[in-house]
């Protein structure tokens, strides 16, 4: 086995607020990296120390703009392979166009299979994300992809506001075993909405499996995109008596009007965490929970060839 002893954290534009925070839990300076645009707008990186032998991890979101962001961490890997790094692991908190991992209907890419493809293609020898929409997504990997969840960093906030009067609702199907994870950790009911997606944009929100009524209610997901379907979860669970109603999702991509949908409902408070930057105009409305403790953790873990598996679980 080789030991590589010295350890280098890089970033490229997406979220070198992230970067630093990781780098300063692990008492290490964030890698110097020049990330710019050409004049024709061409994405230009370098590295600007030796990396020789290093075990080098490059932290950076696939949020938007995804296109350049996802370009940016291409070639900062392939240049950390050229300078002949020992080891290189992309932390991509938030992995972008995962939202299309089958093809469910003719005449379609597979978006997340062709991600899988350029980033290995590139050169990177691991993965490290949170929450991916899809779980299956480590299946496209012909390398080791560490998938961690954020529920560790999300349950040490909500705990604070579970009562015998609090219900924790998926918005939809695929969020289920998600969500149930949370009721059974802490000791809360479980309610399901039963939404059908129009199109890319739009859902219709059609039934509730179990009771709200009465009840404090968590909506729980693992982004919030357009909030077009979130909201209208949470308009849903009021009509059928629900008390408040809290919202909780890993990212916040928050595109469009997603702002302006949320403070206009009667969501009485959002956590998300810091997978991607936070907007200025997010209000008092919104928590923000750090996740560069638990990535801190596994970039230490791995960096030691330590078990990386209590992360998955939720456990430090």
């Amino acid at each position: 086995m080789i030991v590589r002893d010295k350890i280098s954290i890089f970033t490229g534009s997406a979220h070198p607020k992230l970067a630093a925070s990781i780098a300063d839990m692990l008492d290490l300076p964030l890698g110097l990296a020049i990330v710019n645009r050409f004049p024709d707008g061409e994405t230009n990186v370098k590295i600007d120390e030796d990396i020789r032998g290093s075990d080098v991890f490059i932290v950076q979101p696939t949020c938007p703009p995804v296109n350049d962001h996802l370009m940016e961490l291409l070639l900062l890997i392939d240049c950390c392979k050229r300078a002949s790094a020992g080891r290189i692991t992309a932390v991509v908190p938030y992995f972008g166009y995962a939202r299309k991992d089958r093809k469910d209907e003719g005449r379609v890419p597979i978006s997340a299979k062709l991600m899988a493809n350029l980033l290995v293609t590139s050169g990177v020898d691991r993965l490290l994300t949170i929450d991916l929409h899809s779980a299956q997504i480590q299946g496209f990997f012909d390398i080791p992809v560490d998938h961690l969840y954020a529920r560790p960093v999300m349950m040490d906030y909500l705990s604070k506001g579970v009562t015998d009067k609090t219900v924790f609702v998926a918005p939809d199907m695929g969020s289920v075993k998600m969500v149930r994870a949370y009721a059974q950790h802490l000791n809360a009911g479980l309610a399901i909405v039963d939404k059908r997606r129009l199109d890319a944009e739009n859902t219709t929100v059609e039934n509730l499996v179990g009771s709200v009524d009465g009840m404090d209610v968590f909506l729980i997901d693992d982004m919030i995109s357009t909030a077009g379907s979130i909201t209208e979860a949470a308009i849903m669970v009021k009509r059928f008596g629900a008390n408040k109603v809290f919202l909780c999702a890993t990212h916040a991509v928050l595109c469009g009007d997603a702002l302006a949908k949320i403070e206009k409902s009667d969501v009485e408070k959002v956590a998300v965490t810091d997978t991607i930057p936070q907007h200025n105009e997010m209000s008092d409305k919104f928590e923000v929970l750090s996740v560069s403790t638990l990535l801190s953790k596994a970039i230490s873990r791995i960096h030691r060839h330590e078990s990386v598996s209590s992360l998955f679980q939720g456990r430090s």
